[in-house]
């Protein structure tokens, strides 16, 4: 079987949930974005339901209406990109809490859908989404009054513990919100981190949940194993893959593997990426090409069936360390044609 095996193992990601939730003294929900940052939203959030998960969040309404029918009623669903148009039948009819980031989206939400629960996003410097504080003061005691589910804002330098973006957005948004009734909620995985000031009524971690810094002591949920199609030997001056960039220097046992940048293994890793064979680290050599990977396995002392890019020693922070990115998107990029295997939690 010249197709790669994902494994997902749900008992890991839930413990990565509850060690994150014990952190702080507040209700701890959970994003699943992206389908489940690429991991499968079908099979992540029950397990996360299960385990204990009230309150979800997403990117788009799309996303909100797909775990509505994987959920079912009970879970709150918290859409980030708020109430765009053409949502409100999916808000409606999957019974979705916008995030509303403007006025105008203020006003299409009372408008279309009176009464339906709602949630705020402010932006305290990052620039991405959210009303600012002139919007908000202008608006802030129309929108408590129609008693708003949440209000949030984003951190954009959590993963940095020492930048001085983290305590000028928490002080700002400590003054857009004080004496509110609302539940309020700052804190993603680097914010929980970051220690209970950050934590408000609601923290949500993402990333952390899959394994991914910087949650460092997180257990890991990913293993990607990689079938060898073929070996052969490799004499001295001879090059492995395209445009000659790998050369052998001595004569080199080469396995080619059934994975490439189709399969989202980013192409700007290449030559300083390994594979694992057991203990036993394997160098990548030359290119990454679409379906295939030349690999030296010249000191193993058996034919390969498999290689492992992905394990408990190479997490998906050190491939993207090689690929110069980060985790996010190694996770998000992991291809559509890997025999995805779930360990049961």
């Amino acid at each position: 079987m010249a197709v790669a095996e994902l494994t997902i193992d749900l008992a890991a990601l839930c413990a990565n949930w509850h060690a994150l939730s014990s952190k702080s003294h507040t209700e701890t929900a959970a994003v699943v974005k992206a389908d489940a940052y690429g991991l499968g939203m079908a099979q992540v959030a029950p397990a996360l339901a299960q385990t204990g998960v009230r309150q979800f969040f997403v990117a788009a309404c799309e996303e909100g209406a797909e775990l509505r029918a994987i959920l079912g009623t009970g879970p709150e669903i918290f859409v980030f990109s708020g109430h765009m148009e053409g949502d409100t039948a999916l808000i409606r009819d999957a019974n979705l809490t916008p995030m509303l980031n403007s006025i105008d989206q203020m006003l299409r939400h009372v408008e279309a859908l009176p009464g339906h629960s709602f949630g705020i996003q402010l932006d305290t410097g990052m620039n991405r989404l959210g009303m600012e504080d002139a919007e908000w003061r202008a608006l802030r005691e129309i929108a408590l009054a129609q008693r708003p589910a949440l209000v949030m804002s984003h951190l954009a330098c959590a993963d940095a513990p020492d930048h001085a973006m983290n305590p000028f957005q928490l002080q700002n948004f400590t003054d857009m919100t004080d004496g509110i009734d609302a539940p309020r909620s700052l804190a993603a995985t680097g914010g929980i981190l970051l220690g209970s000031d950050y934590h408000f009524d609601v923290t949500r971690p993402g990333i952390g949940l899959y394994g991914g810094l910087p949650f460092a002591q997180a257990r890991p949920v990913v293993h990607l194993s990689i079938p060898v199609i073929q070996t052969r030997d490799v004499l001295a001056g001879e090059s492995v893959g395209y445009s000659n960039t790998w050369i052998a220097q001595s004569p080199t046992r080469v396995a080619t593997i059934a994975a490439g940048y189709a399969d989202g293994l980013i192409r700007a890793m290449g030559g300083d990426a390994w594979l694992c064979h057991g203990d036993t680290r394997c160098k990548v050599l030359g290119r990454v090409s679409m379906d295939m990977i030349g690999v030296d396995v010249t000191e193993l002392n058996e034919e390969p069936s498999a290689l492992d890019l992905i394990n408990a020693h190479q997490t998906v922070d050190t491939v993207a360390d090689w690929a110069g990115t980060i985790g996010y998107e190694i996770l998000t990029s992991l291809g559509a044609r890997y025999k995805r295997r779930y360990l049961p939690t």
